[in-house]
């Protein structure tokens, strides 16, 4: 078994810059070593994991509060919808969800089996007008596909755009007018050719009307999720409102894989029983040898060679892969698929992959939160989904934006009946 770990796979474990890691050296708060066969400087894994126990701790005083109550009743257009996540975290804010838009047949029916009240536009966005919802909905969302632009003599703008799911995410922004529209994506946004994309996004909301606040990726385990999951999120205030919007604060506790399964301060239960995948025989008999926390590298050399195949060879710490995930670590991102070889998600204490209800766990969806089709497409629905605690604090936010917005426009309503009546009775 490897006792040590590279700076990458340190640095991704702790949820941590390298850079971080390299000044924790210098202070001495965490010290790297050189590892005896490749003289390269690695870490004990036994020094990581007991700094890594210190972010996890029960005694944190929490002194973050995100919660607002709304003023009104605020209504939100959600688009790409999947199965939920972002809209169930709106509700649990005090959003009320008047209509989403979603193009997979499975996720239509998770959400018109646990909300019939929900108003859901079951296929492809392209089909459907918002127009009706001018002026009578509060924020629009959506978790548009990533899709590049075609550079080439083009100026950025919205008819650019047309033939790109965002091209359509901004259009029904434009059809429905809110005073706020929120869109939500991976990280790797920001990168996305060069750059290109996120401006292009940019670029459209301005010309439809809305300015863009400095974009942010939010971590989820900075709130409330037992997973290592980032999300970019892309706000605009239409350009006649002049009320700054502030993204969600972090909290300081950082719940972990026992937080999401067991009984605690995230659930009342345990997890329920449910259907899950299993492994191959030549694939558990593999993972049997790994231990909580670790992956390939814990595994003898020759066997070690042979489950990799040429990715052995390759560079990189690739910690995804034959990983085990540990009781008192945050789960890593969840995928689409529970056992995947590049992206392994293996239960602590049993040699197989978690099943629905963990899967829906680890995402903080509520227990009674039903995914309909097969198994394949309800860990589909769930791996693709915005973790529901993420979306509740993204909500307590827009209801702190729109609280502000309304009140400031009803103070101004009433000045102009106060001028109106002076001039009038003058």
């Amino acid at each position: 078994m490897s006792e040590y770990l590279t700076i990458s796979e340190t640095a991704k474990l702790l949820n941590k810059s390298t850079k971080t890691l390299r000044r924790w050296d210098e202070e001495g708060k965490l010290s790297a070593v050189r590892e005896p066969m490749s003289n390269y400087r690695v870490y004990r894994k036994d020094d990581v994991q007991a700094l890594f126990s210190e972010f996890i701790q029960d005694e944190i005083i929490e002194t973050v509060s995100n919660f607002a109550e709304p003023l009104n009743e605020y209504k939100v257009l959600e688009l790409f919808a999947g199965a939920g996540g972002l809209a169930v975290g709106m509700e649990k804010a005090g959003l009320k969800c008047v209509a989403l838009n979603e193009i997979d047949k499975h996720a239509c029916e998770t959400l018109r089996t646990n909300r019939p009240n929900w108003n859901v536009y079951e296929g492809d966005i392209k089909n459907f007008s918002f127009f009706s919802y001018h002026n009578q909905v509060d924020v629009v969302t959506g978790g548009f596909p990533c899709q590049a632009f075609s550079y080439a003599g083009k100026r950025l703008g919205f008819e650019d755009a047309r033939g790109t799911l965002f091209y359509e995410f901004a259009r029904v922004v434009k059809e429905v007018n809110p005073p706020i529209c929120i869109g939500e994506n991976v990280k790797g946004l920001l990168s996305h050719d060069n750059g290109k994309t996120l401006q292009g996004m940019i670029s459209i909301l301005d010309e439809i009307g809305y300015n863009v606040v400095p974009v942010e990726v939010l971590k989820a385990i900075n709130y409330k999720v037992p997973q290592k999951r980032e999300r970019l999120i892309l706000v605009g205030i239409r350009k006649d409102i002049d009320v700054k919007y502030e993204y969600p604060k972090p909290y300081k506790k950082i719940y972990n894989l026992k937080d999401a399964l067991k009984k605690g301060d995230l659930f009342d239960t345990n997890v329920p029983k449910s259907d899950g995948v299993k492994y191959p025989e030549s694939k558990k008999n593999v993972l049997d040898l790994v231990p909580p926390k670790g992956y390939w590298r814990d595994l003898p050399l020759e066997i070690q060679k042979d489950f990799m195949g040429a990715s052995f060879y390759l560079g990189g710490g690739k910690t995804g892969m034959a990983r085990r995930i540990g009781w008192d670590e945050p789960c890593l991102t969840l995928t689409c698929s529970p056992a995947q070889k590049q992206t392994e998600r293996c239960h602590p204490d049993e040699t197989r992959p978690f099943t629905v209800r963990e899967y829906a766990r680890i995402q903080t969806f509520p227990d009674n939160w039903h995914f309909s089709g097969p198994i394949s497409q309800q860990y589909k629905q769930i791996g693709n989904a915005v973790p529901v605690n993420l979306g509740r604090e993204i909500g307590y936010s827009i209801i702190k934006f729109l609280n502000d917005y309304y009140r400031i426009r009803q103070k101004s309503i009433l000045i102009l009946i106060k001028i109106f009546c002076l001039n009038f009775y003058c």
